[in-house]
């Protein structure tokens, strides 16, 4: 009966969140603002796993001074941008790759000697930016830029990513001064101040089963069974403000498993794709401790926290009635549900959604600080292992911090991450996750939060394979991208990027664990598909190698950095430590007169204005939404004081706000267990016991209570 009701709870719409619209922390385009981003253009080529992208970025000068415009912009968190070039009229510079501070000198030389120049730095393997000079009045400049990525499927189902706005960044956790997030945004609802398209081609070398888009409206034609033509539809409303989200299934939710292999002039490079089987059985899975830590703050309010809310309760009933579980609210500040976690019961699950419910969307995001928080709380069971599952969009600057604190704390908790809304932060996302050994998820939708809580409650209830290892007979593999094989979870495939030495023969085995059985799985190099048309592997090996080395690692010696930039420069990639430059050698722009323009972003599709984009406080008192006022009428310590009033909110918000609409005041009286042994209303200047009432407080009693103790409350009056 209890497991019934815990089910029907979970299927119960409540409140929202409060929200303030106000925007303190933006700079804020204005309506006569140059704009000089004219158009930004995609083109998707998808050939069976491997995508093949062009990013086409127009730059126009409608003003009457040469100006140096600066873009930011996202790509995917696993983008090998391999090239870059400029188009001015007819004549087209193929961009060079240099280490990062070699092209800034040679960018700054070309605008000091009036030649128009373009640059391209990478802020983060998904923040990206672009700066364009000696743009003269009258002048269109084309950018083009190339990138290759590797689509990995879920459940049989493809996913195409095209970040399209970098949202929003709390700075205050960061010691570094980033100009990359110092960006005007347009207010929320304004239309686009550029063009915005996107156009996908897929080859996907098999009958394709579906495909749709849930972010925009889409228009798909099939020349034949596998191969589509994916255009956006005119009806879309301001595309440019969330990312472009593109799933697909192939007939029979087949993958394209398997080996691809390249020959190059110098080297020779391959990328194995396998999926386990699904059939395991599985022996009986301990109890495990999972702290659900959600971000509540600015870029959070609205339809974020909404979504978050759909997320938590379905998380929530996911578990099993033998785990226990604690929530922990965070923005400047972190406040927690219980001292310790509790168990799976109606009356818990319930008050934690109304804990949930009355968190506020405001305030900067102080990640760091969450997470050393979550760190420190006490353990109900020290044998049972703790799961912390962050639930946030992602906007901060301090990513590398946030790994380097996870990969130090890796024996305390596994942690699995929840990206909430249109244009997460993707890289944090995934990286929190990728430094756990765990996975990550995004919910754009309170829809999606339906499903990807299925498949967490998947993830953690199956792992398909374990302790993977890889070796070859008779094929020379060596110099694997990644140091070792994450677990299988989930149904994702297992992939590995590395290079080989002769002919392309004898075989690879994979061998692991499922459950306590042993794994093992051979293939045929010889049936692997060997063609001059995958020379992205050759980019898709290097990118992966750079990720090891740097995308994770916040400290890292000078060896790391130089392999780094060799890397790059050997491979023609952007890196943290690389960048293109093309350069025009025509003298434009003689008197050096340069007025710089920052290219306002469209602000993110489910972000409010109340988007924290600098340093941001919120009392402790704003964590509520205050409906009415609470006086101790005992003498308490003020950390059981606190810790009360959060319970006490917690759990009796809805029934006092309900009778504060009818009386002047209450007052509660409890025991020393907690619970309620009296109940007053305050009528025309006199306490009177109301019994009903008293019926309905003591269905819950408060957990913190050591003594006998007496509440009076008031309503606020506004």
């Amino acid at each position: 009966m209890k497991l019934l009701y815990s089910i029907l709870l979970c299927l119960t719409f409540f409140t929202g969140f409060a929200q303030d619209d106000n925007s303190p922390y933006l700079l804020v385009s204005t309506e006569n603002a140059l704009i000089p981003l004219k158009s930004s253009k995609t083109a998707v080529n998808i050939s069976g796993t491997i995508a093949h992208v062009q990013v086409t970025q127009v730059y126009q000068n409608k003003g009457a001074q040469p100006i140096e415009a600066r873009y930011v912009f996202p790509l995917s968190t696993q983008a090998a941008v391999h090239k870059m070039q400029m188009t001015i009229g007819n004549r087209i510079v193929n961009a060079k790759i240099f280490e990062k501070q070699e092209a800034q000198k040679v960018y700054e030389t070309a605008l000091n000697e009036g030649k128009r120049a373009t640059k391209l730095d990478q802020d983060r393997p998904n923040v990206f930016k672009m700066n364009v000079g000696n743009i003269m009045p009258g002048d269109e400049i084309a950018i083009d830029i190339y990138y290759t990525e590797i689509l990995i499927p879920v459940n049989g189902e493809y996913q195409f990513v095209a970040p399209a706005v970098v949202g929003p960044r709390f700075t205050g956790e960061s010691s570094n001064n980033e100009d990359s997030f110092n960006m005007p945004y347009t207010v929320k609802g304004i239309a686009d101040s550029f063009d915005f398209d996107i156009t996908v081609t897929l080859n996907a070398g098999m009958i394709i089963q579906n495909i749709n888009s849930k972010t925009h409206q889409v228009n798909v034609n099939y020349p034949n069974a596998k191969t589509a033509e994916v255009f956006l539809s005119e009806e879309n409303e301001n595309p440019s403000n969330r990312d472009f989200i593109l799933d697909y299934n192939l007939r029979g939710n087949q993958i394209n498993t398997g080996l691809l292999l390249y020959e190059g002039k110098d080297e020779n490079f391959f990328t194995y794709q396998m999926e386990p089987n699904k059939n395991v059985v599985l022996d009986d899975i301990p109890a495990r401790e999972y702290l659900f830590i959600v971000d509540v703050s600015g870029s959070m309010n609205g339809y974020p926290l909404e979504v978050s809310r759909e997320l938590m309760r379905n998380l929530l009933c996911g578990l099993r009635m033998t785990d226990t579980f604690n929530v922990q609210l965070f923005t400047s500040s972190s406040t927690v549900f219980s001292p310790v976690s509790v168990e799976i019961n109606e009356q818990n699950i319930e008050a934690a959604i109304r804990f949930l419910s009355d968190g506020q969307g405001g305030g900067g995001t102080r990640l760091l600080s969450a997470l050393n928080f979550a760190y420190k709380l006490p353990r109900k069971d020290m044998g049972v292992s703790r799961s912390m599952v962050i639930i946030t969009d992602g906007y901060v600057s301090v990513e590398k911090e946030a790994f380097e604190l996870i990969g130090n704390n890796l024996d305390q908790a596994n942690v699995f991450t929840f990206g909430i809304g249109s244009s997460v932060n993707r890289y944090l996302i995934e990286g929190m996750a990728k430094v756990s050994n765990s996975e990550s998820f995004i919910a754009t939708t309170s829809e999606e939060a339906q499903e990807v809580a299925k498949n967490f409650a998947v993830y953690i209830a199956k792992p398909l394979v374990t302790r993977i290892k890889i070796e070859s007979k008779g094929f020379d593999m060596y110099d694997l991208a990644q140091k070792s094989i994450p677990d299988v979870f989930a149904a994702r495939p297992v992939v590995i990027y590395g290079k080989y030495r002769g002919k392309a023969e004898g075989r690879i085995i994979l061998t692991g664990y499922q459950g306590k059985k042993r794994f093992r799985e051979v293939y045929n190099v010889s049936d692997g598909h060997l063609s001059k048309s995958n020379k992205a592997l050759g980019y898709l090996w290097a990118r992966k190698r750079i990720g090891e080395l740097d995308d994770y690692n916040q400290l890292f010696n000078e060896d790391v950095k130089a392999q780094v930039i060799a890397l790059g420069l050997k491979y023609n990639l952007l890196t943290n430590y690389t960048s293109f430059v093309a350069v025009d050698e025509a003298i434009v722009n003689k008197d050096g007169t340069l007025t710089k323009v920052k290219q306002p972003l469209p602000m993110p599709n489910t972000v409010n204005n109340s988007a924290v984009g600098a340093e941001a406080e919120i009392k402790e008192s704003s964590k509520f939404t205050r409906t009415f006022i609470m006086n101790f009428e005992e003498d308490i310590e003020k950390n059981i004081k606190r810790r009360l009033t959060m319970e006490f909110k917690v759990m009796y918000t809805k029934l006092v706000t309900e009778y504060l609409k009818k009386y002047e005041s209450l007052r509660v009286k409890f025991n020393a267990q907690g619970k309620v042994i009296s109940v007053e209303k305050l009528e025309n200047a006199t306490w009177t016991v109301d019994k009903n009432m008293q019926s309905e407080f003591e269905k819950i009693e408060l957990k913190s209570v050591k003594k006998e103790l007496t509440l009076t409350l008031k309503k606020i009056v506004s």
